[in-house]
């Protein structure tokens, strides 16, 4: 248990390091575009499954 305790002060650390930088606002601006990205390639997945009639992920 005190392991996760560190670990998330760690990470707390760094999160409070890169949010009092500039490093926040680049990264939002990333995160922003990857999020449309990603919603796109959902999007794409899920027409082309619809139209196939093909479940992804499987063997």
């Amino acid at each position: 248990m005190i392991a996760w305790v560190i670990a998330l002060l760690v990470l707390a650390l760094v999160a409070g390091l890169l949010g009092f930088t500039t490093i926040a606002g680049e990264a939002m601006q990333i995160a922003r575009i990857l999020f449309y990205v990603f919603l796109v390639m959902f999007v794409l997945g899920l027409v082309f499954s619809l139209f196939t009639g093909r479940r992804g992920g499987g063997r």
